[in-house]
């Protein structure tokens, strides 16, 4: 009984579910047919491959640009607290204690 159920529940949902993926996924399987929409397409496909080669780096990166970059992330970590040095893209460490309680004499 259960079975027939989702069998007859089934058959209604999945050509609904297909058509609304199909929709969502068909425009991203089209190649662009819009020229200036191609070009958005390969420079960004250009952008990927030469931040992969750069290593997490910035892309195109000069040493003046470079040093602009580290007294930015330097100012920002001052604000926020940070110590010269410190790595602020890593998570804090927090230590909790309890607290000392006094004890509760019942007598």
């Amino acid at each position: 009984m259960l079975t027939s159920h989702f069998l007859q529940r089934s058959k209604k949902a999945i050509p609904l579910l297909l058509r609304r993926n199909f929709g969502i996924v068909a425009p991203a399987l089209q190649k662009a047919t819009d020229p200036i929409q191609q070009l958005f397409i390969d420079k960004v496909r250009d952008y990927a491959k030469r931040s992969q080669a750069a290593g997490g780096k910035l892309v195109d990166m000069t040493p003046e640009i470079e040093r602009e970059w580290k007294a930015e992330l330097e100012k920002v970590a001052k604000q926020f607290g940070g110590k010269p040095g410190e790595d602020m893209t890593k998570f804090p460490a927090f230590k909790f204690t309890d607290p000392k309680i006094d004890p509760i004499n019942m007598s």
